[in-house]
């Protein structure tokens, strides 16, 4: 059951020994979220993080009553609401199921407990800050930066699955287009 997070966490930190995947197995709990479930509602704090073992949730924000995706999390990653589960204040975003996901969650609590007693875990927690940072920014850039084409050329580079798992409207709205917008690149794109 543990199998994809452990390896995870062997790529990320290499040398973990038996101990501390033990010490870090006994904190894990293991979470079922059906398809359109809230794993995180705007106003909440977040309480875990959750690496996805299977099945694909979606970050988005609420602006006057409008949907604004930010972010599509799949099989082998983390998600949370990192600003919220980091201060213990209540989340700016909402985090949904687009799919039946299984996921395994780590309390903030286990996780504090674990930098005091095994400190390959405040590397691992730095490397997940960075890789979050990472992401944000790279987003940040692509949308600040790059024509609505270029920003669909590259989540499909990056991301190719996400055209058979995800609503045309909520990838437009994550490359910060309209769906008809999209629409119109998708043809132009086709017709090359």
């Amino acid at each position: 059951m543990f199998e994809k997070v452990h390896d995870y966490y062997k790529r990320l930190v290499p040398g973990m020994s038996v101990a501390e995947w033990k010490a870090l197995e006994s904190k894990l709990t293991l979470q079922q979220l059906t398809k359109g479930s809230l794993l995180i509602r705007q106003g909440e704090v977040s309480r875990s993080v959750s690496f996805i073992n299977k099945g694909l949730v979606r970050i988005y924000y609420l602006s006057d009553g409008k949907e604004i995706n930010t972010g599509f999390i799949a099989e082998n990653e983390y998600v949370s609401s990192y600003s919220s589960f980091l201060t213990r204040q209540p989340s700016a975003e909402n985090i949904d199921a687009l799919e039946d996901c299984e996921l395994i969650n780590l309390s903030f609590e286990s996780m504090q407990e674990l930098y005091l007693s095994h400190p390959i875990y405040e590397r691992f927690g730095r490397k997940i800050a960075e890789m979050l940072y990472i992401m944000v920014s790279s987003h940040t850039t692509l949308l600040l930066t790059l024509s609505p084409e270029e920003r669909y050329q590259t989540m499909l580079l990056q991301q190719p699955y996400l055209l058979q798992r995800v609503p045309q409207y909520m990838i437009a709205s994550f490359i910060g287009i309209t769906p008809e917008h999209l629409s119109r690149i998708r043809k132009k794109m086709s017709s090359k």
